[in-house]
């Protein structure tokens, strides 16, 4: 039986790296962080993104983390930057963030596009609790955050 060469590469970074996390997320820590297009902080300077951006990991090397942003764009980032607290991204133009996890539920607050939630939970019904940086909590739908 012959592999196709994507299932290779994968099992050929597993094994070279020591780590492969698909759909594992991750967020920026305390302040702004850099991505660069290599593991190495001589490497080529691709963006500064700024704290709780939700980032999925992809492999983990040493010191370096290779994550995909929720463009799809990947990136190296120093594993010092990141937390494990999870944060998803607004991708609606306004999130409606209701107060129970359902479509008729009272609308606890709105966020704006971009906007990072703190990741809760998931609700296992296409809700997820989260709670904004004021404090807020109250569940959003997953169509309209990325991070999860």
């Amino acid at each position: 039986m012959r592999l196709p060469a994507a299932s290779i590469l994968f099992i050929s970074l597993a094994a070279v790296t020591g780590s492969v996390h698909a759909l594992d997320y991750v967020s920026v820590a305390e302040g702004p962080a850099i991505l660069y297009d290599a593991p190495s902080t001589k490497a080529k300077k691709l963006f500064v993104v700024s704290r709780y951006l939700p980032l999925e990991q992809v492999v983990s090397l040493n010191d370096w983390v290779k994550v995909r942003d929720s463009s799809g764009s990947l990136a190296w980032i120093e594993k010092r930057a990141l937390s494990g607290k999870r944060y998803v991204a607004v991708t609606a133009a306004i999130a409606e963030v209701r107060q129970a996890p359902e479509d008729g539920a009272p609308v606890a607050f709105q966020a704006r596009q971009q906007v990072a939630l703190e990741w809760l939970e998931n609700s296992g019904t296409g809700w997820l609790k989260v709670r904004h940086q004021d404090g807020a909590t109250g569940y959003v739908g997953m169509a309209d955050v990325w991070g999860d």
